[in-house]
């Protein structure tokens, strides 16, 4: 069954901006960690962004620092990527899921059990 139920995605231009939503369940929400992770064709899944609602713990990707913040909506068990400035290099599929606890300093996918199926984001040039 699908856990989290990502939105928003798209096709933008470079430079412009995008904002993405994960619904995630009741029951994986306090004492969480949600992570974006986004990903290409024949490439692992990387993090993108991260924010615990456990201890505040956040977590950027070094290429997105400065143009991506994320969000997190605890009377709607949501969790937002705000993207600007986005670049070709962003297109990807982007993923929500979550981990127990606090974001870690260098997220892996495979550190996740709960996933969503993901939306499109795409940027042209």
């Amino acid at each position: 069954e699908v856990q989290f139920v990502e939105s928003g995605g798209g096709a933008v231009q470079a430079g412009e901006s995008l904002t993405l939503s994960c619904a995630a369940p009741r029951s994986l929400w306090d004492g969480y960690a949600i992570s974006w992770f986004r990903q290409i064709p024949g490439k692992e899944r990387e993090a993108v962004a991260c924010t615990s609602n456990y201890d505040g713990s956040t977590y950027f990707k070094d290429s997105v620092k400065g143009r991506f913040t994320i969000s997190s909506a605890d009377a709607e068990h949501t969790v937002y990527l705000q993207m600007s400035s986005l670049k070709p290099v962003d297109t990807a599929r982007y993923y929500c899921a979550a981990i127990v606890s606090y974001c870690t300093p260098y997220p892996r996918a495979y550190e996740y059990a709960h996933w969503g199926r993901g939306t499109q984001v795409t940027v042209s040039s």
